[in-house]
């Protein structure tokens, strides 16, 4: 890719993941494709669940929502990006379809790991990282982009740098949650009260899940002992499991479970004190929004995926045989029961305690002197 072939970028596709989560991974990889390509049109082609996740997002300009699989996905997909002729096609995920979409499409210049026979169909397939299995996923979509940084300017100027996976949200969208809430019967945040979400459910793994009359102690302990409003969250799909804590409960929560769109949870999560969540998407938007967030893992490995901010926390009891990644535990679940309610409640109750002392903080230092 010679010098004057960069100026010629001005129209870039990147095609996004298709979990809330990975994409919430991908946000450093797409801040740093805006610097190096800051006069550019950059579109995210993705799923249409992430215009709630990037609403406010600075480093994309548009989005190209697919949806749908298989062979009709594939023409429609190539249809729309030769429309737009774009110079530059960004991959990040491995499957041979978002290849084949960008090569059949005609994109000159076609970037992504060269995984799933797909090697034939980039212009710079890049060999997968030996780090793969050992470092953050953020850096795996990152590497992406500095190999990119690399071809246009030979130079790498930021995979030693700490990545910037912060979300905003506009104070619009906060004022729509807090009548959200109000309507739903949240009346603590003008009093002061603790407001506290618990996601206990997982889309794609019930190995994932802490068990629900856990949940539900530690919901009853955040009522009784810190008279927090608790909310349910999480998607249509999990609206079973958010009834079940509800149902071993001793006090009432307030369920949102599979009544909020991907927009108006962000919006949410973008005001709670405290998130505790199994391995789900909302546990990378919660930290990346700078909330607080305690995430209860088990099977999956927190090395590679737990949320990349320093709001995030964990709580692990891995036995001999985690990290499994199975999807279903074949034995007793045991990485997830010994992991009692007790524990996760005080490890909560210090980050609460840690997030009134910060507020305190800075109330007293933004204070003018009399």
């Amino acid at each position: 890719m010679a010098e004057t072939k960069r100026h010629q970028i001005q129209n870039i596709v990147v095609r996004g993941t298709n979990w809330v989560g990975d994409a919430v991974m991908t946000i450093p990889a797409l801040r740093e494709l805006r610097r190096l390509f800051p006069g550019a049109r950059i579109t995210l082609a993705t799923r249409s669940w992430a215009k709630g996740l990037f609403e406010d997002a600075e480093f994309i300009d548009d989005l190209m929502v697919h949806e749908g699989s298989g062979l009709r996905s594939v023409l429609r997909q190539v249809r729309e990006w030769r429309k737009h002729s774009f110079d530059l096609a960004v991959l990040l995920p491995n499957s041979l379809e978002t290849a084949l979409v960008a090569s059949l499409a005609r994109v000159p210049i076609r970037i992504g790991y060269a995984t799933d026979g797909r090697h034939r169909l980039l212009t710079h397939p890049l060999d997968l990282p030996d780090s793969r299995n050992s470092e953050h996923e953020v850096f795996y979509y990152l590497n992406i982009v500095a190999r990119l940084e690399w071809l246009v300017n030979r130079e790498q100027s930021f995979l030693k740098t700490q990545p910037d996976a912060s979300l905003d949200v506009a104070e619009h969208r906060k004022v729509a949650a807090k009548d959200l809430l109000r309507r739903h019967g949240i009346t603590g945040l003008t009093e002061g009260a603790p407001l506290i979400a618990l996601c206990p459910g997982s889309i794609n793994s019930r190995a994932k899940r802490w068990p629900s009359d856990r949940y539900a102690a530690l919901a009853d302990r955040f009522i009784d002992e810190c008279a927090a409003d608790v909310l349910l969250i999480g998607s249509a799909a999990e609206e079973e499991v958010s009834l079940e804590v509800c149902g071993h409960m001793q006090n009432n929560a307030v369920v949102l479970t599979g009544k909020t769109e991907l927009a108006e949870l962000v919006a949410v999560l973008s005001l709670v004190d405290l998130l505790v969540t199994n391995d789900t998407g909302p546990a990378h938007i919660a930290a990346a929004l700078g909330r607080p967030t305690l995430v209860i893992f088990g099977p999956t490995n927190p090395l590679t995926t737990r949320p990349f901010s320093p709001y995030g926390e964990i709580v692990r009891q891995p036995p001999d045989c985690a990290p499994c990644m199975l999807r279903d535990c074949p034995i007793d679940h045991r990485c997830m029961t010994a992991i009692g309610s007790d524990e996760v409640f005080e490890r909560a109750r210090v980050m609460l305690e840690t997030r009134k002392r910060s507020h305190e903080f800075q109330f007293v230092a933004s204070s003018p002197i009399l």
